[in-house]
């Protein structure tokens, strides 16, 4: 045998038991995984194409631990208990409407966080982003598509306390136009012109018509449900103690969560409705605290986060105070029901 075929033989050799050690490797990396997943009860999750356009679909936030946590995640918006289907796309915060999604991320750099606002396609791509001056904390997008809209603390970090800022922004989506602060609206309390040095904005919700929104206002120890106009950039006080507000598929009611006495310091809410024809407020049948925006699955449900082991799980409850509160996913948060 000449040295050359013995060289050969050699690396042949060689190569098989690389290829027979990578393959053992990556066998018992997936029977690991498996088994880490049995023990831990955590959700089936695996990679594959995401859209925002698929019909009877929910998209959220995956919380598992593993390789796609943090990642948009879609399951059937009948089994959202089921596997989940990963995207790759990473978001803190999200939501998404005809086809029109936002996602608030963390841009992790050398020395601290940055964050930042994506626009996205219904296929999850970039169609623009922006500066998010704090930690996001909401995100929503109108019916239409055509505004989104996110809030960021700026300064503290829950709204639990009074000692907090936030800045609320809205975006055409369409033009890029940015409104980066809803502080440079006129504002209206109480039927008079209103101004303050104090004034917070959080959580957007949008209606139909392209034109008016309803967010929440804070300003001398008071929170407020307003009323906003894209068109006279006006905004205009309509009841008190509204935080969070969602606006229901139709545009008649508003839910939201409230501040109750006597609950403790870190935990003051109750879920609520308002009536916005005859402002009669509901109390909803969720005995916990809720610090969420939450979500109208139908004219009938809502969606909500709580504290979970994963870090939160997502439940579900009917909108006109009956019923109870039943948990439908674990590990989950920021849902987005799609057409």
């Amino acid at each position: 045998m000449t040295v050359r075929s013995r060289i050969v033989i050699l690396v042949a050799a060689v190569a098989v038991l690389a290829a027979v050690g990578l393959a053992s490797v990556l066998h018992a990396s997936a029977r690991s995984d498996r088994r880490d997943r049995a023990q831990a009860g955590g959700p089936e999750v695996t990679p594959g194409a995401v859209t925002l356009t698929g019909h009877g679909r929910v998209v959220f936030r995956n919380m598992a631990w593993g390789p796609h946590r943090d990642e948009l995640v879609s399951v059937p918006a009948d089994d959202p208990s089921g596997p989940r289907t990963a995207s790759g796309v990473k978001c803190l915060r999200f939501y998404a409407a005809s086809g029109t999604g936002v996602c608030l991320q963390a841009v992790h750099g050398p020395v601290s966080d940055t964050y930042r606002a994506v626009v996205l396609d219904a296929r999850l791509h970039t169609l623009d982003h922006y500066d998010v001056p704090g930690i996001p904390s909401r995100a929503r997008v109108s019916p239409t598509g055509h505004f989104a809209a996110w809030t960021a603390f700026v300064g503290g970090d829950s709204y639990a306390g009074t000692d907090f800022s936030t800045r609320a922004a809205i975006v055409d989506t369409r033009s890029g136009e940015l409104i980066p602060s809803l502080e440079a609206f006129g504002i209206v309390k109480d039927g008079r012109p209103y101004r303050a040095a104090d004034v917070n904005f959080w959580g957007v919700t949008f209606a139909a018509d392209d034109r008016t929104f309803y967010a929440t206002m804070a300003t001398k120890g008071r929170t407020y449900l307003v009323r906003g106009d894209l068109r006279t950039r006006t905004l205009t006080t309509l009841h008190a103690n509204v935080e969070c507000p969602s606006l229901s598929p139709d545009g008649t009611r508003v839910a939201y969560k409230k501040r109750v006495g006597g609950l403790p310091a870190d935990a003051p809410w109750h879920l609520y409705v308002l009536d916005l024809r005859t402002m009669r407020e509901t109390p909803l049948a969720e005995p916990r605290s809720v610090d969420d925006q939450v979500v109208w699955r139908d004219a009938r449900t809502l969606v909500y986060a709580l504290p979970g082991d994963y870090g939160a799980d997502l439940y579900r409850l009917p909108a006109d105070g009956s019923g109870r509160p039943q948990r439908i996913a674990s590990a989950a948060v920021s849902p987005a029901y799609l057409g």
